[in-house]
């Protein structure tokens, strides 16, 4: 099993910026992609960024230009520096793992457990 540690969330004002961390760890054999997503109140989940490898990304529209996902390899972490932050990125963010397991190689996913953004005008 894989646990996610995330944190970075917060509260802060237009224009200001925060970076997010999420930690894997447990039964990995190898990772493959990691991404964060957010969800608003009243909103379905969707996808703010994804990472495969280092110059393999993508982003959604909305943050294109003020985001930027990374991660570590080592560490099995990835990161969200979110620069220019709007009010409408208000949300609660979510980490997600793309990795196969230690011990049967499968295929599997994991969630954090969520972290709050707020973005005040």
């Amino acid at each position: 099993q894989v646990h996610l540690v995330e944190s970075g969330g917060g509260l802060v004002q237009a224009g200001g910026s925060l970076r997010l961390s999420c930690a894997a760890s447990g039964s990995i054999f190898g990772i493959n992609a990691m991404g964060w997503y957010r969800q608003a109140a009243g909103k379905q989940r969707e996808l703010v960024a994804r990472i495969i490898s280092g110059d393999n990304t993508n982003y959604a529209d909305s943050v294109k230009g003020r985001f930027t996902i990374s991660r570590d390899n080592a560490k099995n972490t990835v990161y969200l520096q979110m620069n220019s932050l709007k009010p409408d990125d208000t949300a609660v963010y979510y980490c997600n793992v793309d990795y196969s397991d230690a011990v049967y190689r499968r295929a599997l996913d994991a969630w954090g457990q969520g972290t709050l953004v707020t973005v005040s005008s």
